[in-house]
Order: structure tokens, then sequence, then C-alpha cells
């Protein structure tokens, strides 16, 4: 019998939402967890250097968060609406698909004027979900001056939980410092802890590191609303992995080293990737990949993530590769130890 949504419940306190990252990065708390001694130990996070040795490799998802949260106001009747650029479906035309709020003031044909100047006007031309819409930005620029504007006008993307106003340092703070292939249009949460200083001493160390790439969408973090989990269905997020990233981690595999997926995200890509053989293999397109309890993982032996909320598909990703049992003492232990949970939470290390 598969797991039950409900089994994925617990009481989390809502002070241990973080509503603010850790003051430095490397300095976030973090808990080890090893499976195989079960034990559970309380560090901080520039202490991973001491679980690594050299040609160990740690899959990075390069991903980068573009402003994707915009304000606008409505012709005719100036009301405020946010727009959430979801994904953008024709650059030509300038489509995107996008979230409204409110979504029943929106209708088909509606026009938003976004900026001081209003400099930005876009048209709903249909409307995919209650609150989904595609909307047609008229720009006469260029498409690099477009995607400029969008640039200045956006803002950075902060869940919904984060009920402060953004701030200026919430721009480099809600991004990983090794963030390259612009598309998200969330963090990869469990990458935000690692600092300059850290890869450096992790490089210098000689750990080698495989980068890929999963445009995180807004999907990873829709509510499972079905307690049969194997009836639940992720949103498809685009995903990357080259040549380069397959040797190093394929090497790893045959030569038995720790392989370390940082975060949900790097473990999710390179699990849709696997061949017959339980290797790897280079990756271009769309997954929607949903891993929960019984899960084999054919990659990674080793996971940096973040602490979940209740019935999260990613904690039942950490449930499928901690163990559910010895998760769920984790997560006991994290809530009396008053562990800051979320995006910009403590981190969690599964050996």
């Amino acid at each position: 019998m598969g797991m039950k949504l409900s089994q994925f419940n617990f009481e989390l306190p809502d002070e241990l939402l973080a509503e603010y990252p850790a003051e430095i990065r490397d300095e976030a708390r973090l808990m080890v967890l090893n499976r195989k001694e079960q034990t559970i130990e309380h560090k901080l996070f520039k202490d991973i250097l001491d679980y690594f040795e050299p040609q160990d490799v740690m899959v990075l998802n390069n991903t980068k968060v573009f402003p994707a949260r915009l304000y606008g106001n409505k012709e005719k009747t100036g009301a405020r609406i946010e727009v959430f650029l979801l994904r953008e479906l024709n650059p030509e035309t300038k489509l995107w698909d996008v979230l409204v709020d409110p979504a029943r003031k929106i209708r088909i044909g509606n026009k938003l004027y976004f900026g001081e100047d209003e400099s930005l006007v876009a048209e709903v031309i249909d409307n995919t979900t209650s609150r989904g819409r595609t909307l047609r930005f008229l720009y006469d620029g260029s498409y690099e001056e477009f995607r400029k504007k969008l640039e200045e006008l956006g803002e950075t993307p902060l869940p919904k939980y984060i009920k402060r106003l953004v701030q200026p340092e919430d721009k480099e703070r809600y991004q990983t410092i090794y963030a390259k292939v612009q598309g998200a249009v969330a963090a990869p949460t469990a990458g935000l802890h690692f600092s300059k200083q850290l890869l450096k001493r992790l490089e210098i160390k000689g750990i080698d590191f495989a980068e890929v790439t999963l445009h995180v969408g807004l999907g990873t973090f829709s509510p499972v609303e079905v307690e049969d989990l194997s009836k639940h269905k992720m949103d498809s997020e685009e995903a990357f992995i080259d040549g380069k990233a397959v040797k190093i981690i394929n090497n790893a595999l045959k030569e038995k080293r720790r392989i370390c997926a940082v975060g949900t995200t790097a473990m999710r890509v390179i699990e849709s990737a696997v061949s017959t053989n339980h290797t790897l293999n280079e990756f271009s397109g769309w997954t929607n990949k949903f891993i929960f309890p019984p899960y084999d993982f054919s990659i990674a032996n080793c996971m940096i993530t973040n602490f979940h909320t209740p019935k999260s598909t990613l904690m039942m990703m950490v449930s499928a590769f901690a163990g559910h049992d010895f998760m769920k003492k984790a997560y006991a232990e994290a809530i009396k130890e008053k562990y800051k949970f979320y995006t910009y939470g403590d981190a969690m290390l599964i050996i």
C-alpha cells in the first residue's frame, strides 16, 4: 500500500517559518542525518566541509531567479493588479503565462499598465485557469529592451508566506551565488546557504561540482490535494543536463564516491535522466517527476535540503530519501530545537 497525504502532516508553529535569511549564508544551522547509524547531529552549514572527501561530487542547480512579480493598474478603473510571470510562451510575440491577483477582476481584452510612466502595457488574451491568464505585452523596443524593462519593473518573487515587504538585499539573498541560467520563479533554496568562501574551501579540498539546471516553477509548491499520492500530478519544469555534468557524475558513480544533490530540484533533475543501467544521461526538456516513498534513488547517495512545510511534495522526497520514520524523528527534533523552516530557513544534510 502506498503512502498517504495525511502521513506528511505535522504541526508547524508559525514562528518557525523563516521571514529573513541567516545573517551570514553559511552560518545557518545544519542538521546532519546519518541514515546508516540513524544519528542526528546539530552543526552550522559551513561544517559540511567535514563530511566530504576529495573527488566527492556536489550537484548544483544553477538556475537563476528572475524578478517575476509585477504590479500593474487596470485600464479605466486603475485597480492595482499583481501579475506573476510564470513562463514565456513566445519571445517574438511577447506572450507569457501569468498568474493574476485578484483574478476575478481580469477579463479577456483588459489592458494592464506597468511602471510609473505606464511605458509597459499588456493585454489579456486568454483565460487558462481560475487564476492563470495569457498576456501579450505591447512594447515597441527590441526584445533585449523588453526583457530589461521586465527586470527593472519586476520584484524579487519571495514566497507568499513571507508577509514583510521585499528588501533590497532580497535581490541578492534570494539567489544562489552560483546562479547562471535565468528562468526560475522560485529559488532552489538548499543552495542559498553556500557562500563564496565555503565553495572555495570545498574546491580546495578537492570536491567536484556538477552543474545542472532545473527552472523552478510554482508547481513545486502546489499543494497536494489527493490522499493517494500516486494520483498527484506535478507541473512540468524545464531542465537541462549537459555532457560535462554527466561525465563528472558517472565517473563518481563508477568510483563509488559520495554524490550529493544540493536541493530537491537538483535531485529531481538527475532522477529524471537515469539510463536503464542506472547511470546518468544528458537531458534537455521538461520533467514532471514526482518522488515519494517508496522510491529507489539511482544517482545521489547524499542530499542537502531545507526543512519543508507539512504535506509538501518536497517533504515527500526527503521522506523517500531519508526513510519516513527517520525523517519524522528529525522533523520533531527540528521543531523542538527551533530550527527555521522553508525558503530562508535552516538546512539538513542526509548522508
